[in-house]
């Protein structure tokens, strides 16, 4: 089992760069392979989940070629150029490859099954069964098609108008991906923003995707995506911003550690996605944006952070949407934020790669937070010292890093067990905090 034993250090300094976006890489991969024609993809996202995506798209007859490990040329063949698997495409433990590999291949004329590891198999899939089912595909799978394996016989399918239960970007993409071959439009309402990636990616190729928010002030803020089938795919160059994802851990941990000083560049700033950077400024950080930019339809700019003292907030609502998967760093903040700092709306944490309000709480006690779980978030006061001790990441990536985050600020020593996972989302983490200035080995 692989760890990383991680120290308190000297101040955080320099100026770098994350790795790609993964939800970019992962959409430039899926909807390049059915683009009429080649388009060139820079600055892909290397990473397990990401890889998951490519060796499936070449499974179903793509020819990807790779310059680099980072950039690529996808062939694409077009609406029908995809051929059937002879053989389980295996997702290992990406639930994006899943879902939008299932609303990509709903609309084909054969038959796939979709599976990965013991922790893939334990996502519930629900949620994109049901209207795949609506549209006319056959969806098979474990207790009536909520867990994995799943067995897709595409097919001719209708478009739908369809209320999304929550605001998921990854139901939303692979209910999009099977609009495109319906044989009407597709409209989809959510309770709430989510990722845009897909309708950004989509337009650029030429496809007719219209999204409305709902008015200023108007609560809940709903949104509707509406889908014109039928318009070919033409091929595009992407060159994938730096995932801001990934930049979180960082923004945190420079803002954590006394003295720090570190920009970020090229990092993408969708709105969509930026939840954790509102909630930092309502603590208080001191993070800037420069450089602003559009890069292939998605805004990018540098970001400057510097240790600050934090003071602590709530966060709910749209704010989780837009910050879900940065949660458990936010935790790790806010255990040095002074006052209390509440979560709640996240229920949603509850089905990601671990229950991660369950996970987190575990293991940020372990280090002597002060944290309380709620049935959909939790809560924390502080500021509390930190100390170092064994923490295990359950298999997670994001709390893998969400912990050595921790451990840099944490009295003594702290191991981190089992940081394989971190590669799912962030090839050198380690070695980058290393070249920032972190204690790490």
């Amino acid at each position: 089992m692989s760890r990383l034993t991680v120290r308190p250090g000297p101040p955080l300094r320099g100026r770098t760069r994350v790795p790609g976006d993964k939800s970019i890489s992962h959409r430039a991969l899926l909807l390049g392979a059915i683009a009429e024609g080649t388009g060139r993809v820079e600055n892909l996202l290397p990473a397990n989940d990401c890889l998951a995506t490519l060796t499936a798209v070449r499974a179903l007859g793509i020819e990807v070629e790779e310059l680099s490990p980072t950039t690529l040329l996808v062939h694409g063949r077009g609406w029908h150029g995809l051929q059937e698997p002879d053989d389980v495409l295996n997702c290992v433990r990406s639930g994006t490859t899943l879902r939008l590999l299932a609303g990509l291949l709903a609309g084909q004329p054969f038959t796939s099954v979709l599976s990965g590891d013991p922790q893939l198999r334990r996502r519930p899939m629900g949620r994109i069964v049901e209207p795949l089912r609506l549209m006319g595909a056959t969806v098979l799978g474990r207790d009536h098609g909520r867990w994995p394996p799943l067995a897709i016989q595409g097919g001719r399918l209708h478009g739908i108008e369809y209320s999304l239960p929550v605001a998921s970007a990854q139901v939303k993409s692979a209910l999009l991906l099977a609009g495109l071959y319906a044989d009407s439009p597709t409209t989809l309402h959510l309770p709430g923003p989510a990722r845009d990636h897909t309708e950004r990616m989509l337009n650029a190729m030429g496809a007719t995707v219209e999204t409305k928010e709902a008015a200023a002030g108007v609560q809940p803020p709903t949104s509707t995506v509406h889908l014109t089938p039928g318009q070919r795919l033409r091929p595009i160059d992407v060159s994938v911003p730096g995932d801001f994802s990934s930049a979180a851990f960082l923004l945190v941990a420079a803002t954590l550690s006394p003295g720090s000083e570190v920009t970020l560049e090229e990092v993408g700033v969708n709105p969509t996605r930026t939840g954790l950077l509102d909630a930092l400024w309502a603590m208080g950080a001191s993070v800037t944006l420069h450089e602003e930019r559009t890069v292939g339809g998605e805004p990018v700019a540098d970001l400057t952070v510097r240790a600050s003292a934090l003071r602590g907030t709530e966060v709910g609502g749209s704010l989780v949407v837009r910050s879900i998967d940065e949660l458990p760093i936010l935790a790790v903040a806010a255990t040095q934020a002074e006052g209390e700092t509440r979560v709640r709306d996240a229920a949603e944490l509850r089905v990601k790669e671990t229950d991660r309000i369950a996970t987190t709480v575990e293991e940020l006690r372990r280090l002597g937070a002060e944290i309380e779980p709620r049935a959909d978030g939790f809560v924390v006061r502080g500021p509390t010292r930190l100390r170092g001790t064994v923490v295990h990441s359950h298999g997670d990536h994001r709390l893998a890093m969400a912990l050595t985050v921790a451990g840099l600020i944490a009295q003594g020593e702290t191991t981190v067990q089992d940081t394989d996972c971190i590669a799912d989302s962030f090839p050198g983490f380690e070695s980058l905090l290393v070249r920032l200035g972190g204690q790490i080995s």
